[in-house]
């Protein structure tokens, strides 16, 4: 994930190093950003050599600011979500690719953002949709019934104190600000002062996946980027979550063979899996390469 800012450096991407090596791109090469945020990956693609660069993002604010932060002839933005990737590239008479990277999960430009409502960080609106359509994350809370923000809580943010922190915010509504809904959640959990973790940091997790429908969006982009790549292309993904990582790990089970789901024909092989721990949260990059 990446950030972005008129005055200062965008953040380089944890693992951008790491995914590109495996990826191995070569000179001339067509690549997809599935995930562009601040170009971090669509940057090290460049310099690594691709002859054209695909980014897409779902957030308009990404692919307007996208076209000053990496102003480069080899890269078309396109947004859209990266489910669509495979649609999108034929639609556009480009076809199959040699790699893509997939970084999975809200970029830091969002999240640095207050405005747009995805951290308890900083007071803002209670926002948190990536593509500034559908649903904001006030609708939610003040419409659902309880039983469907706890297992929204339980499903997304694995959250022990579910029933409580639901039971909380139903309480205090309508909600409308960030700070709002992260000290409802602080006094639910019995938060204290100096804990190691916030307890908003689950609730908003789940909120935001919710909303976003993001695992439904990680499995079938998984499959769309499988139709994508043209055979010894290569899938890179990088994972935040546990939910997340589940997902991945599965797909490259499925597909390299460990368990036979698909025609022998649309098997991959995997090239390069690497686990680091930040803050101690894993982060995952794991590597497929389409052989047939």
């Amino acid at each position: 994930m990446t950030s972005t800012g008129a005055k200062t450096a965008p953040h380089v991407p944890v693992l951008v190093s790491d995914v590109i090596a495996a990826l191995a791109l070569h000179g001339g090469e067509t690549a997809v950003d599935g995930t562009f945020g601040a170009g971090g990956y669509t940057r090290a693609m460049l310099s690594a050599g691709a002859g054209r660069v695909i980014g897409f993002d779902r957030d308009p604010d990404a692919i307007e600011a996208g076209r000053s932060l990496v102003p480069d002839p080899r890269l078309e933005l396109i947004q859209e979500n990266f489910s669509q990737m495979d649609r999108v590239l034929a639609e556009r008479g480009i076809g199959q690719v040699d790699a893509i990277a997939l970084d999975i999960g809200v970029s830091s430009m969002q999240i640095d953002r207050a405005e747009r409502g995805f951290s308890f960080q900083s007071d803002g609106p209670l926002d948190m949709r990536m593509s500034r359509s559908g649903m904001t994350a006030a609708e939610f809370l003040n419409t659902a019934d309880e039983a469907e923000i706890v297992r929204v809580l339980r499903d997304y943010g694995e959250e022990p104190r579910a029933r409580a922190i639901a039971r909380a915010i139903v309480a205090a509504r309508p909600l409308e600000r960030t700070a709002e809904l992260a000290a409802i959640v602080r006094r639910a959990a019995g938060f204290r002062q100096g804990q190691k973790s916030d307890p908003a940091t689950r609730t908003f997790q789940a909120i935001r996946i919710h909303l976003n429908a993001e695992l439904d969006e990680l499995e079938q982009g998984l499959e769309a980027a499988e139709r994508a790549l043209k055979p010894g292309g290569r899938l890179a993904v990088v994972t935040f979550h546990s939910l997340e990582d589940r997902i991945v790990k599965r797909f490259f089970r499925e597909r390299s063979g460990r368990i036979c789901l698909q025609p022998a024909n649309e098997r991959m092989e995997p090239i390069f899996v690497k686990e680091k721990d930040f803050t101690s949260r894993g982060r995952v990059v794991a590597v497929l390469r389409k052989y047939r």
